[in-house]
């Protein structure tokens, strides 16, 4: 416990919790609706307290700065956060805090560390210390939604770092990220075999409940309700996909298709795409959600490649395998990879920082999910989560060890300090 500190840190994370700010349809002059918006206020309202220089870039997102000089280093977080989904045992807006814990959505994804980094820079302007160059924290309003039209405006708008980090993903530092590719699968009604069906919480979640009714042979109606383990969708293994339970046991053409395209894998066998390479891994296909409307039943897959393939080749590949079924394939979003180079002298520097808190030498590594770092350049991410620690990202019960979250703290400054 010696990085926790008595300040107010944790009593303005959990007012930041409380805020539900699932990023969702525009809402008069707020691009992402009302809960990011009042997380933004909240923020930047937190900031300027703090002494921070702020500014607002309309409504899509802002920023707050310390320091002084040419050089900008920024760090990139965001404030929406998944929809909490079932199976919570503590409020998941009321960031609870139990034992060493604090629980609540979007403590550790992502404003936990949001509120980690805004103190790290409050310890910095107060040492009075010279950095050599201004550090901007950066405030997403619509990560999770994979569009990404808060960093677009941000890029359109403002200046952009020379360098910096997202605090979103593993310790000791990620240099490379997999693309992402978001593909929707549809089907026709008619042909489906299905009266209807719902299931998921947003394509980058592993579907923690589905619901169907299906039509057998003989034309009588049944319905199935299964509950699976939500999990982030980069990580399928780690949750169990409420989708693929219900179709395992449904009869008719879409299950069929389903199961034999798909079933009870994650890794892109079944599709036909089962790819890898040596700097990246393996592929991973997450069936996140499940709905239908009069005409057709649709089906959205969150795909992370590795960084040696393309989008064009992984949807050649699923079109391909599933066009025999009468299942079409539409394009619905996608990031670019990102590598780096580990050896680069800003790397190595936040990894020196990292080193010096926690004596661990582990060296930096590739991931499947998605981060600001690929929204500009010389971006890493960069943190929270320390190895060996449960991944609780999307899912029920999502927390941080209050220690960490101290010590994630204590990284930052230090790596700001030094860069």
């Amino acid at each position: 416990m010696a990085y926790i500190k008595e300040d107010n840190m944790l009593q303005d994370l959990k007012g930041l919790v409380s805020i539900e700010s699932v990023s969702g349809q525009p809402e008069g002059e707020l691009p992402f609706g009302e809960g990011p918006h009042l997380a933004l206020e909240y923020c930047l309202d937190l900031c300027s307290k703090l002494g921070f220089r702020t500014g607002r870039c309309e409504n899509y997102m802002g920023y707050a700065e310390i320091g002084e000089g040419d050089k900008l280093m920024g760090i990139l977080v965001h404030l929406d956060v998944v929809p909490a989904g079932p199976g919570w045992t503590v409020e998941p807006f009321d960031a609870t805090i139990k034992g060493d814990r604090i629980y609540g959505r979007g403590v550790i994804d992502d404003k936990g560390p949001a509120i980690a980094a805004i103190y790290a820079m409050k310890e910095l302007a107060d040492s009075g210390k010279p950095l050599g160059k201004r550090v901007r924290i950066i405030f997403g309003c619509s990560e999770e939604t994979g569009e990404w039209k808060d960093m677009e405006y941000y890029k359109a708008h403002e200046e952009l770092p020379d360098f910096g980090f997202t605090p979103d993903a593993d310790f000791p530092l990620i240099y490379a990220e997999k693309g992402i590719l978001d593909l929707i699968l549809r089907m026709p009604k008619a042909q489906s075999d299905l009266v209807s069906a719902e299931g998921g919480e947003a394509p980058n979640m592993v579907a923690g409940k589905c619901e169907a009714v299906y039509l057998d042979e003989d034309g009588m109606e049944h319905a199935l309700m299964r509950e699976g383990k939500s999990a982030h969708g980069s990580m399928p293994w780690l949750g169990e996909n409420a989708i693929g339970l219900v179709m395992k046991e449904m009869k008719g053409r879409f299950a069929e298709f389903y199961n034999e395209t798909i079933g009870q894998t994650y890794d892109g066998s079944l599709l036909n795409c089962k790819l890898s390479d040596e700097q990246s891994g393996d592929i991973t296909i997450n069936p996140g959600v499940i709905k239908m409307d009069e005409d057709w039943v649709y089906l959205a897959l969150d795909i992370r490649y590795p960084i040696s393939f393309t989008e064009e080749e992984v949807t050649r590949r699923i079109t391909e395998r599933v066009e025999p079924y009468g299942v079409e394939v539409h394009v619905a979003g996608g990031e670019r990879s990102v590598f780096l180079d580990k050896d680069s002298e800003f790397i190595q520097g936040l990894l020196a920082a990292y080193r010096e808190i926690t004596n661990d030498d582990s060296e930096p590594m590739v991931m499947g999910g998605g981060t600001y770092a690929r929204a500009m350049d010389n971006i890493v991410a960069f943190g929270p989560v320390f190895p060996g620690r449960e991944c609780t990202e999307h899912q029920p019960d999502e927390y941080i060890l209050i220690e960490d979250l101290y010590k994630a703290r204590e990284i930052y400054r230090l790596a700001i300090e030094r860069a």
